[in-house]
């Protein structure tokens, strides 16, 4: 426990953080409030003023700028500091005389000189003018600390053209992400292009004329997938409930209850594992359109996307990596069974479940008596195929073990209408023709449940209500579920889903 001039603190602070805190106890005695309530009107950004002032100077006569300190440059009785808004950085030009005209020299000598910090946050007012080196900057006429920090922020240093001592420890970075955005301002145009991306995905359906809507993330059965769901109680009920791991059934039995078109940006959850591309907690966009089939999803979809590219960057042609990803052109489009013959040379077309295992053993991929035909399908193609698709490409016609809510293929028996969209060698997109059949879906759904007895904790449930929404009548649908944050990886030059995530799930720190 530490104590500083009349308070106590639990936790151990540093030399640094003791000091602060010191600062704070002497701004209260000379009667500042270095955590104002009365609001400090702004009237120019940093990225404004640079790009207009040049051509506009006399609307920059009379300014109020506030920002976060980010370096200081004490020169006796002037000084020079750098703010950061959220758009930019900006200098400041601060001379005692007029900042404290009178013969009181406080404000300057002992407040601005002695008691702010890097990490403060203040509020400027005065005139945009230009530096005999070149750099606009702003006067001051007056200042007014608005927050005072008490950590000291983790800015990186430079000798010799080098940097060092950087704030880029991952760990460190995503656990405290306001750090991270600060410092490091670069993160912070990743977040304006997830922006970007869900804005214009958003205009191109609902200039289509579809809805969004809203469906409940706690739900009673975990259906719409195969996934691991997380498990909670509700007590006022005192029933089991579910993270919602898809919102498909619900958007389905509104297509059922009369909408021809509907969507929804959702936050699922699935208990699995966490790595570069997989967070426990994720973001997908679902869209089902009646009348429709996945043929024509798949021309949407290429629509949809070279939209995106423009809009997030600019180009049809996004560089990823060390390869361009070509957004311009038509997606090829394969089937799944070509796609591991054409890659992992096995044809699988017409093999049981016991040739499938030793198929999957002979390629080293585990398969054991919990999976069935469908499950080892999968991981063959994910082991022996993915990583080979770079450019957008289309697989499509899934063999029915491996789709329990797809319509069967209208020309190919054994396989359903199902494309998944592949992009660097990750599923991006799951389209169906979806099932509308209700007799059909029972017995799929009785099928999964088989599984589930055998072992498989991603089987899915029968959801009875869902049933008997379908028995109601649902009309022809196409849906598709697209993975936005793997896709915001995409057009944002990203490796790891977790730069592309404000907040991703970490081990939770100790604090004893």
């Amino acid at each position: 426990m530490t104590y500083i001039r009349g308070c106590f603190y639990t936790m151990e602070l540093n030399e640094l953080q003791i000091q602060r805190r010191e600062k704070l106890v002497r701004l209260r005695e000379l009667g500042i409030n270095p955590y104002p309530a009365k609001p400090y009107d702004v009237n120019a950004s940093a990225a404004d003023i640079k790009e207009n002032y040049e051509n506009d100077k006399l609307n920059y006569k009379d300014i109020s700028f506030a920002g976060r300190i980010m370096s200081i440059r004490i020169m006796g009785k002037a000084a020079f500091a750098v703010l950061q808004d959220s758009t930019d950085r900006m200098q400041i030009y601060v001379n005692r005389d007029e900042v404290c005209p009178g013969e009181d020299k406080t404000l300057y000598n002992e407040v601005f000189k002695k008691l702010l910090d890097i990490g403060d946050i203040i509020g400027v007012k005065g005139y945009v003018f230009t530096t005999q080196t070149g750099e606009i900057s702003i006067h001051v006429s007056s200042f007014t600390l608005l927050s005072k920090a008490l950590n000291p922020l983790p800015l990186p240093k430079e000798k010799d053209g080098e940097i060092f001592d950087a704030f880029t420890d991952p760990e460190m970075r995503y656990r405290m992400r306001y750090v991270d955005l600060i410092v490091n301002r670069q993160q912070k145009d990743i977040f304006i292009k997830r922006t970007k991306t869900f804005n214009s995905m958003r205009q191109f359906l609902n200039d289509k004329g579809y809805m969004e809507v809203e469906t409940p993330v706690l739900q009673p059965i975990p259906g719409g997938a195969a996934a691991r769901p997380f498990i909670t109680h509700h007590n006022a009920l005192d029933t089991q409930l579910y993270l919602r791991i898809a919102n498909e059934l619900y958007l389905k039995r509104l297509i059922v209850g009369g909408f021809d078109a509907v969507y929804e940006f959702s936050k699922d959850f699935r208990n699995e594992g966490m790595d570069r591309t997989h967070n426990p907690e994720f973001t997908i966009m679902e869209l089902y359109v009646a009348y429709k089939d996945y043929y024509w999803m798949m021309d949407t979809t290429e629509e949809m996307l070279r939209k995106l590219a423009i809009d997030v960057t600019g180009d049809e042609q996004v560089p990823f990596g060390e390869v361009v990803l070509d957004f311009g052109k038509p997606f090829e489009r394969i089937s799944i069974m070509d796609a591991i013959k054409k890659y992992g040379n096995v044809d699988v077309n017409g093999m049981d479940e016991d040739t499938l295992r030793q198929t999957c053993k002979k390629n080293n991929i585990h398969a054991d008596e919990k999976m069935g035909v469908g499950k080892m399908i999968d991981e063959l193609f994910g082991e022996l195929v993915e990583h080979h698709l770079i450019q957008p490409t289309f697989i499509i016609d899934y063999p029915i073990e491996m789709s329990p809510l797809t319509k069967i293929h209208r020309d190919k028996p054994g396989l359903t209408e199902r494309f998944e969209l592949i992009i660097n060698g990750k599923e991006i997109a799951n389209c169906y023709s979806e099932l509308n059949d209700p007799i059909d879906q029972r017995e799929r759904f009785t099928e999964q449940m088989r599984l589930s007895e055998k072992g498989d904790d991603e089987a899915m449930f029968i959801d009875q209500d869902f049933l008997r929404a379908l028995e109601y009548g649902m009309p022809p649908t196409a849906g598709i579920g697209i993975g936005m944050d793997r896709l915001v990886m995409l057009l944002t030059n990203q490796q790891s889903i977790q730069e592309v995530l404000f907040f991703p799930q970490m081990r939770p720190e100790r604090w004893d």
